[in-house]
């Protein structure tokens, strides 16, 4: 991987070009003009280099897309106007119809329903299974299994999928290999070191805007432009490009202290009598925790605990009684934040209503962690 301020800073802003004005414009164009009939018939010979339309490719979007391809140490990126649009074109790239789809439980909801609802009623089949087991990968794999989708780690409770391992299997019987990477950032994790053809972020978290990022190989990410990209349209404004660019700046420090933190009131709420568990890659109980830190250089601010509540109504107490955590979903700013998962308990077509009601799921953002725990142990002392 380059330099990593380097990327954060310069990669990509040739700031020759745009008058040495030190952050980069925001090209608010829908069009591109040529100045000979030459020039215009070779732009669209590869749309995705040149500049015809803003659909296709803007400038301020093209430094963005060049620093996360830098941060994933992948050949190219593409960036969409959320998550959910990453998601589903690189996935959909990657199948017709007949195809078998192997991804691993409980994924991004999202993904979840991309899988069982829209790509289900086009002939493209899926098995959910746990990922922790390459044995359990493998005998999920089907004569028409085209695509592997990892999400390492997982969202709300952290599994954990070898990577180097579960390549080694794809390239064996010639699948590919798509991950989630939202949770670590490519600053604590670049899943293309082992081999993943397809990194995909959702850009709300850490990036800080709503965006979505698949990062490739320049031939995957070519075949995605020029079909799901262009085709379906779910494009990122220049103004949102120019956000991001602003919020990778500091994105290396935002990790780094929501890293330390997050670890800092983990420890205190492992030791607290109400904590029944705590999931995070890098717990000491964590069968897996070898298996991240080879893996990853950090985790960021999210984990969940699990509370020894003994019904909902304690768990909703417990909420009520926080002032310094948000009630929130996604996660990623400086706001710290707390998902209250008893609120989906018995909610009819909620895939993760299955999820333990005295789960909880928090974001560590960037507050004085002290300040934060004060709240936490006020709301954990529950009336008898």
């Amino acid at each position: 991987m380059e330099d990593l301020d380097h990327i954060l800073t310069h990669q990509g802003e040739a700031r020759k070009n745009y008058f040495n004005a030190m952050a980069p414009p925001i090209v608010q164009t829908s069009n591109f003009v040529f100045d000979t009939l030459d020039d215009f018939r070779a732009a669209f010979v590869d749309e995705l280099s040149a500049h015809v339309y803003t659909r296709g490719n803007n400038p301020t979007n093209k430094i963005l897309r060049e620093k996360l391809a830098a941060l994933e140490g992948t050949e190219d990126a593409l960036v969409f106007g959320s998550g959910a649009a990453a998601v589903a074109a690189a996935v959909i790239a990657c199948v017709q119809s007949g195809d078998h789809i192997v991804c691993v439980q409980s994924p991004y909801s999202w993904t979840y329903k991309l899988l069982t609802l829209f790509l289900a009623r086009f002939g493209v089949s899926h098995t959910f299974v746990d990922g922790r087991s390459v044995a359990a990968i493998e005998a999920a794999i089907q004569p028409n299994t085209k695509l592997l989708y990892l999400e390492s780690p997982s969202s709300i409770t952290f599994e954990l999928q070898d990577l180097a391992a579960c390549t080694a299997l794809a390239k064996e019987r010639n699948l590919l290999t798509a991950i989630d990477n939202s949770y670590a950032s490519p600053i604590f994790q670049q899943p293309s070191r082992w081999g993943i053809a397809l990194v995909i972020h959702s850009g709300t978290k850490y990036i800080a805007v709503v965006l979505g990022v698949v990062c490739a190989s320049k031939p995957l990410i070519q075949k995605i432009f020029n079909s799901e990209y262009m085709t379906l349209g779910a494009i990122l404004s220049p103004s949102d490009a120019f956000l991001a660019i602003r919020g990778l700046r500091t994105l290396r420090l935002r990790m780094e202290r929501s890293d330390t933190s997050a670890r800092y009131l983990i420890d205190r709420l492992a030791a607290h009598p109400r904590v029944e568990r705590v999931n995070y890659p890098f717990a000491s109980d964590n069968p897996q925790r070898a298996l991240a830190e080879r893996q990853m250089s950090g985790a960021g601010g999210l984990f969940s605990v699990q509370l020894k509540a003994r019904n909902i109504a304690e768990m909703e107490a417990f909420f009520h009684r926080l002032e310094r955590f948000l009630l929130a979903v996604s996660w990623g700013g400086y706001e710290s934040l707390a998902l209250p998962f008893c609120a989906f308990y018995n909610v009819p077509n909620r895939e993760d209503s299955t999820i333990p009601w005295n789960l909880v799921r928090f974001y560590i953002g960037l507050e004085d962690p002290e300040w934060l725990w004060k709240d936490l142990e006020r709301a954990l002392v529950w009336p008898a």
